[in-house]
C-alpha cells in the first residue's frame, strides 16, 4: 500500500486564491519525487479553507519532498497567509480511480 494524507488549512480572509496558486505552482516536480496524486480543493462552506489530498509511493517520499527547495520556498511564501486551523489525516491507500 502507498502513503496518503489529507490536509485542511485555513487562510487569512482574502488570501485563499493566492495560497491555492502557490500550492499548485509547487506541484511541478512532485511526480519525480514519488507523488502519485496531488489535488488542491476549495471548501464550499467558506472562503478560507483549502484541502490538499496527496498520495505518495511511501511516507519517506513524502517526507523527503518537504526538503525540496521548491517546497520550502512555497511553504515560506504561503505561511504568512495562513491562520492555523491545520488538520492532517494520514492513511494507507489501498487503490482507487486515478492511481
Amino acid at each position: 500500500m502507498t502513503y496518503g494524507c489529507i490536509v485542511s488549512m485555513k487562510t487569512q480572509p482574502g488570501s485563499r486564491d493566492e495560497v491555492v496558486s502557490i500550492l499548485l505552482s509547487a506541484a511541478d516536480g512532485l511526480r519525480e519525487a514519488g507523488c502519485d496524486l496531488y489535488v488542491v480543493g476549495l471548501s464550499h462552506d467558506d472562503d478560507v479553507t483549502i484541502w490538499v489530498t496527496e498520495v505518495w509511493q511511501t511516507k519517506e517520499h513524502h517526507d523527503a519532498s518537504l526538503e525540496l527547495p521548491e517546497a520550502k520556498a512555497a511553504i515560506s511564501k504561503a505561511m504568512p497567509m495562513l491562520k492555523g486551523g491545520f488538520t492532517k489525516q494520514e492513511l494507507s491507500v489501498a487503490g482507487g480511480l486515478g492511481l
